[in-house]
């Protein structure tokens, strides 16, 4: 029988930690700061949006788009599929970074969340 993988072994005190990691790593932005970088790039905000594929962070990180990036980033990295505890985990860390958004932050699709949970579990 193999050793567990950290994504299995995680203590609550580690999920915790690896919550507070994922948070701090994010990169969002009020809508008046992003629409002001859209005016300083010469475009309107909803082409920025569409560009960038903005959405509210809350939904970004609950999404399952970032859900199955994050897993599929993990067993590439693991060569292996992940576990179910190991899918369950990041559902957890998504779903709680999620909660943890001012309902007016917004964030891009393309970020590296998913690269930075899936490195902190493999």
């Amino acid at each position: 029988m193999n050793p567990p993988t950290p994504a299995e072994a995680i203590a609550p005190q580690d999920h915790a930690a690896l919550l507070a990691t994922v948070i701090a790593a994010l990169s969002t932005r009020s809508l008046n700061h992003f629409a002001a970088e859209a005016r300083l790039d010469g475009e309107s905000l909803q082409q920025a949006v569409e560009r960038y594929e903005i959405d509210y962070a809350w939904h970004v990180l609950g999404s399952a788009r970032l859900r199955e990036a994050t897993v599929a980033r993990l067993e590439a990295r693991l060569k292996q599929p992940a576990s179910a505890a190991q899918q369950r985990c990041i559902a957890e860390v998504l779903h709680a970074a999620a909660s943890a958004q001012d309902p007016e932050l917004l964030m891009s699709f393309d970020n590296d969340v998913a690269e930075q949970l899936a490195a902190a579990l493999g």
